[in-house]
């Protein structure tokens, strides 16, 4: 009898330790999804249009010029290039001409769409070694006699919106994939003070016909071959009187 009470005490008290170390679990998952996508945002502060009167002699040797006429700022979450591009509604790398005031044996109603300069704010930090000028930081030219190409905007052949090639202006970054600086590095306006840094830019337009009106300083997108009325047509060409109009894009993309 007595070995038998000391069995059934060790019996209960390891039913009593087993007990003691049960442990419940229960457990439910909740799926979590990361959808990071590339962001690029080009915020833009400018008129609705920009008008260049020329009404006497000394605009049209002078030229006219509207500083800090647009301001681009710029978010990306991705590397990023921005570049202008001169554009029209005919789709051609001319003026839209609205009003005829009259046209001569010698007067000429194409004007290129490069005669229209762009200068930006600060230079370019994310440009490759091209062959030609790689944006629009020059100061514009005092004389005709000067005129580069430095600052004439960049038109396509075709007049599309094709970026350009390493060899034209980007406003910030350049064409390529390869090499050393062609991008701009991810970033935001916001996080920058002030108007000098690599996402905000201040744009001036300058348009100078010269006397006769011939545009001096238009030049094809490489920047070395001259566009102005004289060497598109004849010797005694000049720009018909009227009123004309076309489109500047701004356009900001992933650097692929």
């Amino acid at each position: 009898m007595r070995n038998f009470s000391k069995l059934l005490s060790t019996v209960v008290l390891i039913g009593f330790a087993s007990t003691a170390s049960a442990q419940l679990v229960d457990q439910k998952d909740v799926q979590i999804t990361l959808d990071m996508q590339p962001v690029l945002e080009l915020e833009m502060t400018t008129p609705n249009q920009i008008e260049f009167v020329f009404d006497d002699i000394t605009k049209y040797q002078s030229g006219i010029t509207h500083p800090g006429a647009t301001i681009l700022k710029v978010s990306a979450t991705v590397n990023w290039d921005l570049y202008a591009v001169g554009r029209s509604e005919t789709g051609n790398r001319f003026w839209d001409q609205q009003v005829s005031y009259g046209a001569t044996s010698n007067s000429v109603a194409n004007l290129p769409l490069s005669l229209l300069e762009l200068k930006q704010s600060q230079a370019n930090t994310g440009g490759t070694a091209g062959t030609g000028v790689i944006d629009y930081s020059s100061a514009f030219s005092t004389t005709q006699a000067a005129a580069t190409g430095s600052n004439s905007l960049f038109v396509n052949d075709d007049g599309s919106a094709t970026p350009p090639t390493i060899a034209n202006k980007y406003i910030a970054g350049h064409a390529g994939t390869t090499g050393t600086g062609d991008t701009m590095s991810a970033g935001t306006y916001l996080n920058n003070s002030g108007t000098s840094s690599n996402f905000y830019y201040v744009m001036d337009y300058r348009i100078a016909p010269g006397l006769p009106a011939i545009f001096p300083n238009a030049f094809a997108a490489d920047s070395t071959t001259a566009e102005d009325i004289v060497s598109a047509n004849t010797a005694n060409s000049y720009a018909e009187g009227g009123v004309y109009t076309m489109y500047v894009q701004y356009v900001l993309l992933e650097d692929q």
